[in-house]
Formats: structure tokens, sequence, C-alpha cells
């Protein structure tokens, strides 16, 4: 917020003008200068954005879209029976006889159900409005996983159940996207490769190589992955979340 400062202009006299200023009754319409107003400051907003920690711009009102079936792919958010899915799987179907139509895979948001829906080719579907905000993982209180804003530093915290297997590769100062819908939180999506320390494996033996196979390997989250012989305790190393394979060392 940009103070705002009163100017005003103010004529001066000297002594050798002081007879003519006296003979007049009347100052001139020109010598009359309206204060003016200063939007600009050169001291720094004293109501920052930081000074508002709880304040989180998000619309207050769900946003619905109209989307048509030949629209969908992989990854398209949708509102069926009031509830927001996302499209894992696809498939447009022209039979030789009959409508055409789309074999879906869809997953619930909230409850993680899995289940298929087929759409008439050309119906039209209500698009679910998802927006995703990054957020850091900054620690675990109890049965609570907080995340933080670190522009507001709001915080938003998720219980075992709503993090679920997830909870392997989170690591703190780890930064995730979360969902929102209609204002509220209904997922977290983890980065697609994660660095993570092997705490707990097995020596590997003189001669491995990286082709000569694998091991169980206990990362310092409690995940436990297949890595090659010849990763040791204390090295760091890529996993993909989204299979939990080893990809390389770090």
């Amino acid at each position: 917020m940009a103070s705002l400062s009163l100017s005003c202009a103010v004529a001066s006299s000297s002594p050798s003008s002081s007879s003519s200023s006296s003979s007049s009754s009347s100052a001139s319409p020109s010598m009359l200068r309206a204060p003016a107003l200063s939007l600009s400051s050169s001291k720094p907003s004293v109501f920052s954005s930081r000074s508002f920690p709880g304040f989180h711009r998000r619309a207050s009102y769900p946003r619905i879209y109209a989307l048509s079936s030949n629209d969908i792919k992989v990854g398209t958010s949708l509102v069926v029976d009031g509830a927001p899915w996302r499209v894992i799987e696809f498939l447009h179907v022209k039979p030789g006889k009959g409508a055409a139509f789309v074999r879906t895979k869809m997953r619930n948001y909230i409850t993680g159900n899995t289940v298929e829906k087929t759409f008439r080719a050309g119906s039209s579907i209500d698009e679910a409005n998802v927006s995703k905000e990054t957020k850091q993982f900054t620690y675990k209180d109890g049965a609570q996983f907080v995340f933080m804003d670190l522009t507001t530093y709001e915080e938003i915290c998720l219980n075992e159940s709503e993090v679920g297997d997830k909870t392997k590769w989170l690591k703190e100062g780890l930064d995730c996207n979360v969902l929102f819908w209609n204002g509220k939180v209904i997922d977290f999506e983890l980065p697609i490769t994660v660095k993570l320390k092997v705490v707990d494996v097995d020596p590997g033996l003189k001669g491995d190589t990286a082709q000569g196979g694998s091991k169980p390997a206990t990362l310092d989250t409690g995940a436990v992955v297949n890595v090659p012989l010849f990763v040791n305790t204390g090295d760091e190393i890529l996993v993909d979340t989204r299979t939990g394979q080893y990809m390389s060392r770090a």
C-alpha cells in the first residue's frame, strides 16, 4: 500500500515585495494551488504479504467449464457425480455399428478409487477446475504432514491416510504440487524424481558391475528399492516416484 503525502506550494515573500503584495486586495487565481496527491513513497509498504501469513488468494467459489468427451485425454480432470476425477487411460472407439464412444479409466482425487466409465462421443462433460500450488514439505507433527507456502508462510496439514504410500518418498525440504478443488485440498503430487540416501544395504562384492544384478537397499525415508550391486551405504541415488525404481546414482 503506497502512502499518501500532501504537498502544498506556498508563495514566499521578500521585504522588497511587501508593498506590492499588501496593495493587492485578493490573490490571483493562478496563485491558488490545490494540494497535490502523491501515490509514490520512498518508504517500503508496511502492509506486505508477509504481514498476513494466513491470507491466501484463492477463489471462494467453484468454476465449472463445459468439455466435450472428444477432448478427453490422459490427465484431464472431470466432475462426475459431484466428485473430481482424473483420467488415467482413455480410448476413442468407433464401432462398425452404433454410435462412437470414449472408454476411460479414472481415479477419484479424494478417495483414490479407480473406475472405468464410458462417455458418448461428442457429449458434454463438466471439467473439474483443479488448481496446483507449490508447497514445501517441512516436517511431520505426529500423524500430520505439514506443507508450507514459502511465499505466504501458510501451512497445510495432511494426515497419513491422505498422504498414503507417498510417505516413503517424502523428505523434509521437498517441493510438491498441492491440488485444490472448490477451495479444498484433494491431493498432492510428488516430483517425478527424488534424491534419497542409502542407509542400509549389503556390501557389494569385488568385481561387481552395473550389469551384475541387484539387491534391496533401505533409504533414509524408510523405502526399500532394488539397486545395482555396486551401490553402498551412504550413496545418494535417484528414484522414480511413479514406479519406485532406481534410476542412477546422484
